[in-house]
């Protein structure tokens, strides 16, 4: 039977256990035939039978797992996220957990600087209760689910401790005990800063394509019987005359009736030179790079989920084309163990020893040692510092995901125009007909006389190069795509392409050699042809225009190398030009004259048998590609689009320097060993921990001590990476 797809909206998730119950709870809907939920866009794509399982089944079913559900259109881009207002609460939290943790740190110098037990409990139990509030209702959605995660983990540790020292407190009757006040306040702080991070990161993912909306134009300027008028793009017919002033976008597809002016596609179509653009409105095609860039998230990014490293961290993430339910999440298994054990040591304590306080007390060590303070920070630790020391060398990482994920990179694939290359058209060659009278500086002013007047980046291409002052040009006109005519010094002269040299039935046989040269390099080339009065035209000379390479992109690619990673070069310009530019750079594989809808495709096809690639681009028009990839990263420049890219990649190259590719793979090969040095360390301390408490050699307050080491060594390795510096 025919399918049809539904997008949905879902609030409430916090972590991967969310994602599984939404997906099984919509999998459940007669008539679903897969459904795929996206953590990071909160978004579910969910694939059906025609005409089975509506929206309001759909939405019922997710809010039935204890989370609300919106219908989107596919067409839709996803609400801006609100930005999040939870810093405050990590700051406060850590303003109310520090006194509690200063009399545990004079301890160890032999100072006691224990607070009563009413200004602990009055310090603690806001920190608990409010700000911690978030714990105790994910926890409870999913025990009402039937599954754990580590929000429940966080609400029954900290419980514990918080209930053990209310329990102490009055059994001490007035006396100065021991409480666990401060064990509880500190991991809710630790916890909430490693959500905050985390939520930080996860707000940029639909950035993408609300940037390619917001370059939509919502307006045309119409002519209706003599008058212009604004209307809704969306109220356009057929027919309707279109007035587009220099500078504006153009609102729709059309042809030319009246006027002339050059066109810059570089942002749609990658090259800054191009033919005219026929058969799609420009708008269309930026509505195609903005579906193109949702189905890539809907889809790549869902892999992406499945297979990257998590805060929460994962066991046998998922394969590449496999069925997309994510890696079972550590959670899911450290919880109910974790539980199993307390409860093993109270039974076993009360029952064996028929001391059932030592029992409590040992059971509530084990929650404490188990709590994951260090488990939570150990990624965002890692990744906050790792960010910062890329940032400060003009890296942007602006999705967590796409750090943790460069460092498996084996395939870079790059745009040409504007991220290899300058992206401006400069004038490469000019060669006057032997035997004319003409030197070189005689045919470039002739040339940039004729063109004084043009806003054609090939026209500033000459004038860039001319000497000065250049001579007078008058009668000029244009020749609609063949060039440009006029008269300077009373010479008659005509510039333009072949197909003008053609009409003017002139030989080009004595430069026709080395037109060839350059047209094999990749070359534009334009030909001046001139006249006295009374006498016959002749051809004077040609001009070759070409892209120059960027100061050390070469540099680049040969450091990539070393790395041990493969190069690629993606274009839409002629298959001369791309080839020469690989060539030059030692680019290992070059696919030229690719459309811009094209190139997600290829980046697909690289990414066959789960080779990692990245995307390096720079315009609207590689916007699919960066967020197919499995990283993308957007080149910071001057050219249109730039923001639309950006938006898409997870990481912003923010100057137009090829280098800073190679050393956001290298920093995030140091990230992600930190992150693994991190968790080594993270379960190290519960792995020992654990047992020591449930046989009562591990008291609460050593437990605490010990989950308060193990953030400390997770914290202080991450600080480390700030002393990260690019090879040379």
């Amino acid at each position: 039977m025919p399918h049809d797809a539904a997008d949905v909206r879902i609030e409430g998730m916090t972590c991967a256990s969310c994602v599984a119950r939404v997906e099984k709870a919509l999998k459940a809907v007669p008539g679903v035939v897969s459904a795929t939920v996206n953590l990071a866009t909160e978004q579910a794509h969910v694939q059906r039978l025609r005409g089975a399982a509506g929206a309001a089944a759909l939405m019922a079913a997710v809010q039935k797992a204890g989370y609300t559900a919106h219908v989107v259109t596919a067409d839709q881009p996803p609400p801006a996220a609100a930005a999040s207002h939870d810093g405050w609460k990590v700051a406060l939290a850590a303003l109310l957990s520090l006194p509690l943790v200063v009399p545990m740190v004079g301890d160890l110098f032999g100072r006691h600087w224990m607070l009563s037990p009413f200004v602990q409990w009055l310090l603690a139990t806001p920190v608990q209760f409010w700000l911690g509030a978030r714990f105790y209702r994910a926890g409870w959605k999913a025990l009402r689910a039937g599954s754990g995660n580590m929000d429940l983990l966080v609400a029954l540790g900290t419980s514990a401790a918080y209930g053990l020292s209310l329990w102490l407190w009055w059994a001490a009757d007035g006396a100065m005990a021991h409480l666990y006040f401060e064990s509880a306040a500190v991991v809710i702080t630790l916890v909430l800063l490693g959500k905050w991070l985390e939520a930080r990161a996860k707000r940029q993912t639909t950035d993408a394509i609300r940037a390619l909306q917001a370059l939509r134009p919502e307006t045309a300027r119409v002519r209706r019987d003599g008058i212009d008028l604004e209307v809704p793009v969306a109220e356009l017919a057929v027919g309707d005359i279109v007035v587009v002033r220099p500078g504006e976008r153009f609102p729709a597809d059309g042809v030319v009736e009246d006027g002339r002016s050059h066109a810059d596609e570089s942002m749609l179509t990658g090259e800054p030179a191009g033919g005219q653009a026929t058969g799609r409105p420009h708008h269309r095609r930026r509505a195609e790079c903005r579906r193109a860039v949702a189905r890539a998230y809907a889809g790549h990014r869902r892999r992406i989920d499945a297979g990257a490293h998590r805060a929460d961290g994962r066991i046998g993430a998922g394969r590449q084309g496999a069925d997309p339910a994510p890696g079972r999440p550590v959670s899911a298994v450290f919880v109910p163990v974790v539980v199993g054990i307390a409860l093993v040591t109270l039974l076993a304590w009360g029952g064996l020893t028929g001391d059932w306080s030592t029992g409590v007390l040992n059971a509530v060590a084990v929650l404490v040692i188990a709590c994951p303070c260090a488990l939570g920070t150990a990624t965002p630790a890692a990744i906050m510092v790792g960010t910062g020391a890329a940032a400060r060398r003009g890296i942007l990482i602006k999705d967590a995901q796409a750090l943790e994920l460069a460092h498996a990179v084996r395939v870079v694939a790059f745009d040409k125009t504007g991220t290899l290359t300058e992206g401006k058209p400069q004038l490469a060659a000019a060669e006057p007909v032997p035997g004319r009278g003409l030197d070189r500086d005689r045919l470039v002013a002739l040339a940039a006389a004729l063109q004084s007047g043009s806003e054609h980046p090939l026209a500033a291409a000459v004038i860039a190069v001319a000497p000065a002052p250049l001579p007078s040009a008058s009668e000029v006109r244009a020749l609609p795509g063949r060039g440009i005519a006029g008269r300077v010094d009373g010479r008659e002269l005509q510039l333009g392409s072949t197909r003008l040299m053609d009409e003017l039935g002139l030989s080009r046989e004595a430069l026709h050699d080395r037109a060839q040269a350059l047209q094999a390099e990749g070359r534009t080339v334009s030909w001046l042809a001139g006249r006295h009065d009374g006498e016959a035209r002749q051809l004077l000379g040609l001009f070759a225009f070409g892209d120059t390479l960027k100061p050390g992109a070469a540099a680049a690619i040969a450091t990539l190398k070393s790395l041990g990673l493969r190069t690629l070069m993606i274009s839409g310009d002629n298959a001369g030009s791309a080839n020469a530019v690989g060539r030059a750079l030692g680019i290992d594989d070059v696919r030229a004259e690719v459309l811009p809808g094209d190139k997600a495709a290829v980046v697909a096809s690289l990414r066959e048998g789960a080779t990692k690639v990245a995307m390096v681009g720079d315009g609207i028009n590689d916007a699919p590609a960066l967020a197919a990839a499995d990283v993308g990263m957007a080149m910071a420049g001057e050219q249109g689009g730039t923001d639309a890219a950006m938006q898409a990649a997870g990481i912003t190259l923010m100057r137009g320097d090829p280098a800073l590719v190679a050393q956001a793979i290298d920093i995030s090969r140091r990230t992600t060993a930190k992150i693994r040095q991190n968790l080594f360390w993270a379960f190290f301390y519960n792995v020992v921990g654990i047992p020591l408490a449930a046989f009562g050699l591990l008291n609460p307050v050593v437990a605490g001590a010990a989950m308060a080491m193990s953030s400390v060594s997770v914290l202080t390795n991450a600080l480390l990476l700030k002393r990260w510096e690019p090879k040379a």
